[in-house]
């Protein structure tokens, strides 16, 4: 059963710096992830259509944002520039 969970939901190992704030966002990110790649394919299964993923991924898209606010992590303040802020 753990397997069939990790290949349902694969997690990357975190390579940043480690703080409580980051990890938890890192979390939600990779969930963020997973969910918008799920939608992408019930859409192009016809599943969905494209106004319900769009709308669903743009809600998505606020939740994450409104974690990342939550969590104190402000756009543009990583120390290395290869990094995009959401």
């Amino acid at each position: 059963m753990a397997d069939q969970h990790n290949f349902l939901y694969p997690r990357s190992r975190y390579r940043g710096q480690v703080k409580p704030e980051n990890l938890v966002f890192n979390a939600n990110l990779q969930e963020f992830s997973q969910r918008v790649s799920y939608i992408c394919c019930l859409e192009t299964g016809g599943k969905m259509t494209p106004e319900e993923s769009f709308q669903e991924i743009r809600s998505l898209w606020k939740q994450l944002k409104k974690s990342r606010k939550q969590l104190g992590i402000a756009a543009g303040n990583n120390s290395d520039p290869g990094n995009m802020a959401v």
